[in-house]
């Protein structure tokens, strides 16, 4: 193990977060560099459990013990073979996944969890730094061809495992880049896109072929899909937002997070001097008080807006960790993104019951307090009353893959949720066809998206060759 009394010398440490007034000018992400005498002092925290509940807390399994063990004896290269072999993307995992690990970590039971996460990340970037991670190409070809239909996270993992596996695999996004919302969901401040782009580098060196621009079922037919491979795998995501069919919602200036925040990375991705549809000057109110509504505030600070009010329907969740969600569970409790100590007022236990309007444009929207009465959210009479808004961003979080197009043709069986049916083998109800990530999941974490997408792999090479190397992290019923 690492140091034996490092838990106990040691207090957990977080690098610091650039001062707001100087972020809040710029898109680069928030954090200052971490010092690598802290970095070892924070991996010197891990305990070497008997039973590293970290292992169960992280759907990826990574061996996050012998990692830390790796960075307080200074062993960056080993350290980040450790960490690879479980997973494609650590530098990505590293800066956006909210850390289940860190919620398993046995030290959190009575005291501050290792820094699991920020370990994670400086191994992977000091990987890149060093010129450790250098296209891994397959020494044997099978000569199998494999299209990957999307290109977020799970479709990039599983296009990795099986280049490397020896096939010929091709990534179809219908987007004007690889990345999914990778590229156009995620603000620059939380992952700079040149992250993204020195990935696809090794993956294109290694043999992976990226094609962008093309609609699957429309641009490509499914004959000419099923004709040119030898097995496909769906990776489109779970891209439908959910919507809010209240009064008013036909008014201007109303729109779903992702149509907000996709033109506002494409001005930082050169594409647009400006983006169309900016909060500068305005009073914004996003509903929804996830991680999507976090960017969406971020993103807002950072255009200008006059004003930022964030909606939850409910409850504040409470300080610390709730008998409901005991260890090693994920805890809800009340989480301050870097976005939340930028600007902006959050307010819960409140509901959107119209939007108002002058002109065929949002000028604000009527709110009511709520509370849980029997399973639902009942308004609390008298607490109505209107909040200015001339920017509103739905962050409600997303229904289900879309249906039209590519599964429409494909006709694939659907779930209830309207998310693509997988056996234990992640096959689809029709043969060839694999399914990995939110399209057969349902919306989730970027950490289970790579952990499918690898799975799958191994699945899509067993049924091309028999059997399979490559390892399976999760089944398509895990948690």
């Amino acid at each position: 193990m690492a140091d034996p009394k490092g838990f106990l010398e040691h207090t957990r440490e977080l690098p610091k977060r650039r001062p707001v007034d100087v972020r809040i000018r710029d898109w680069k992400e928030v954090y200052e560099d971490f010092p690598t005498e802290g970095l070892h002092d924070q991996a010197a925290r891990c305990m070497d459990c008997g039973i590293p509940f970290c292992h169960n807390g992280c759907p990826l399994g990574n061996l996050i013990p012998e990692w830390n063990d790796l960075v307080w004896k200074d062993d960056w290269t080993e350290a980040s073979e450790r960490l690879h072999a479980t997973n494609n993307f650590p530098e990505f995992t590293g800066r956006l996944c909210p850390a289940p690990c860190e919620a398993a970590c046995v030290l959190g039971i009575n005291d501050d969890a290792v820094t699991i996460k920020q370990v994670e990340v400086e191994i992977a970037d000091r990987a890149w730094s060093d010129g450790l991670l250098t296209p891994q190409p397959p020494v044997v070809k099978t000569g199998r061809r494999v299209a990957v239909v999307g290109s977020g996270p799970a479709g990039l993992a599983a296009a990795q495992q099986l280049t490397r596996a020896g096939h010929d695999v091709v990534v179809l996004e219908r987007a004007d880049r690889i990345g999914g919302l990778l590229r156009y969901g995620i603000p620059e401040f939380k992952m700079e896109k040149a992250v993204l782009d020195r990935r696809l580098e090794q993956m294109r060196a290694e043999g992976t072929e990226l094609r962008t621009g093309v609609d699957v079922g429309v641009d490509v037919t499914v004959e000419q899909l099923r004709e040119e491979y030898d097995a496909v795998l769906l990776a489109g995501g779970s891209t439908v937002g959910r919507d809010l069919p209240v009064p008013g919602r036909e008014l201007a200036g109303i729109y779903l997070a992702m149509d907000y925040l996709v033109p506002s990375n494409r001005v930082q991705e050169g594409d647009l001097e400006q983006t169309p549809i900016s909060a500068e000057g305005k009073d914004v109110v996003i509903i929804g008080g996830g991680d999507t509504g976090a960017d969406c505030l971020g993103t807002a600070i950072r255009q200008g807006a006059r004003s930022i009010t964030q909606l939850e329907i409910l409850p504040m969740p409470p300080q610390e960790r709730p008998d409901s969600t005991p260890w090693p569970t994920w805890p809800l409790i009340y989480r301050t993104s870097s976005a939340h100590e930028e600007g902006g007022e959050r307010m819960f236990s409140v509901n959107t019951q119209r939007f108002v309007g002058e002109d065929g444009a949002v000028t604000g929207l009527e709110l009511v307090d709520v509370e849980m009465i029997d399973g639902r959210f009942e308004p609390i009479a008298g607490s109505e009353r209107v909040l200015p808004a001339q920017l509103v961003t739905l962050a409600m979080g997303f229904t289900g893959p879309q249906q039209s197009g590519l599964l429409d043709a494909l006709g694939v069986e659907l779930d209830g949720r309207g998310n693509v049916v997988r056996d234990d083998s992640w096959a689809t109800t029709v043969p060839g066809v694999f399914v990995a990530g939110d399209m057969g999941r349902g919306q989730s974490l970027i950490v289970w998206a790579i952990a499918e997408g690898r799975a799958a792999a191994a699945a899509v090479d067993r049924h091309l060759c028999g059997d399979t190397l490559l390892p399976a992290p999760v089944t398509p019923t895990s948690r």
